[in-house]
């Protein structure tokens, strides 16, 4: 019996160790799951849920060849049937037999039940302790099953997701690292035409304006002295125009107050240059927050990006911006009574700006949220590592 137990678990090992250095794809794994437990257990069917934190349910995501049509089609919640109680209460639920006549169980017509009479529930957990999910393993005649393989095969089974896990949220991340690698140098590129367009159109138009009223200048010294004054005067207000498109196009690629203040001045600088006129502003910006300087620059532009769409697009009365720290966070808000929008419509001008942006947080560590709806104005929340939370 004993020998046979340990040739149970070295195949069941190897296998899982297959899964793990296979490509690490969720759903390659899972099916590798349901092949191992059948195995191990020599059950009829496997099937295995998941948990579902977002929908606070268990979903199916995979199954034996004979219940394939029930994955995605079966959701649980927390106690509800012999599944949802082995999740609930984190224990493993053992039915020889006949367990039509166990009170928790629920008949599901996906799942064929009335072709097993013998089930087993088995927890899956992380090493936190946070629940993974559950397998179940059916049987048609009356069969005992070994504690021991189970809690080795649930062992090795929620490694190997938690594995699969971390594989696909290290694809997600560097696929949107690659992304905002991609956006980056072409706003880089834009922003270098913004700025050639400015000189160009500004700048260089103003510079030979001077250019020619100093000459004309020139010509009238010796003939007409008041003449002279007026270009030279003309002259000098075209150089003061000259040098405020400069410093707002240098003010743009790099606000030197944030470099010489830190971020809360350079917040209240950013919003009282660009929101004027009739905009009520509310600042609630704290100055004595903690951060690394790189994510000062994440801020300050989330800030910037949405400042310029509240002036292009909201048409609003109030804006709000706070800054605050909530430990280990810092916490950015800016809030405007505007048009709004539906953040769920699809591409348009505003999204493309809020996946800029949501990209710059996440990859700094953080976490951005939208709430707008039309009519009803637009929030932004952006949640990042102060010093001392940064990932590692």
């Amino acid at each position: 019996m004993e020998e046979a137990l340990a040739v149970s678990q070295n195949r069941l090992l190897r296998g899982v160790i297959a899964a793990l250095t296979s490509n690490g794809e969720l759903g390659a794994v899972l099916g590798s799951v349901i092949d191992l437990v059948t195995d191990a257990t020599g059950g009829d069917a496997c099937v295995l849920h998941l948990w579902d934190a977002a929908h606070d349910c268990l979903v199916l995501r995979a199954a034996s060849p004979s219940l394939q049509s029930a994955v995605g089609e079966v959701r649980l919640r927390l106690g509800e049937g012999v599944t949802g109680w082995a999740a609930e209460h984190r224990q493993v639920v053992v039915i020889p037999e006949d367990k039509w006549a166990d009170p928790r169980y629920r008949y599901f017509p996906e799942l064929h039940g009335e072709r097993y009479t013998s089930m087993i529930s088995v927890p899956l957990l992380a090493r936190s302790g946070d629940l993974l999910g559950v397998f179940n393993v059916h049987a048609r005649e009356r069969r005992d099953y070994d504690l021991d393989v189970l809690k080795l095969t649930a062992s090795l089974v929620a490694g190997a997701i938690e594995h699969a896990d971390l594989f696909q949220a290290l694809a997600e991340k560097e696929a949107a690292l690659a992304g905002m690698m991609r956006r980056t140098i072409q706003a880089q590129e834009e922003e270098r035409r913004r700025v050639a367009t400015e000189i160009h159109d500004g700048v260089t138009q103003q510079l030979v304006s001077i250019w020619y009223r100093l000459l004309a200048c020139d010509r009238s010294l010796d003939t007409d002295r008041a003449q002279a004054a007026r270009e030279l005067e003309a002259a000098k207000l075209l150089v003061d125009e000259a040098l405020e498109e400069a410093r707002n196009a240098i003010h743009d690629l790099r606000p030197s107050v944030l470099d010489d203040l830190g971020l809360a001045p350079a917040l209240r600088a950013l919003a009282h240059r660009q929101l004027t006129g009739e905009t009520t502003l509310d600042l609630d910006v704290a100055d004595d927050v903690a951060l690394p300087a790189h994510h000062e620059v994440v801020l300050y532009r989330v800030a910037q990006e949405a400042i310029t769409n509240i002036c292009r697009h909201a048409n609003a009365r109030r804006v709000k911006i706070a800054l605050y720290e909530e430990r280990p966070h810092v916490v950015l808000v800016v809030g405007d009574d505007g048009g709004g929008f539906d953040p769920a419509a699809g591409r348009s001008r505003m999204s493309f700006g809020l996946a800029g942006m949501t990209e710059r947080v996440s990859l700094a560590g953080g976490r951005l949220s939208v709430h707008s709806a039309p009519g009803r104005g637009t929030v932004i929340t952006v949640l990042i590592p102060g010093v001392g939370g940064e990932q590692q």
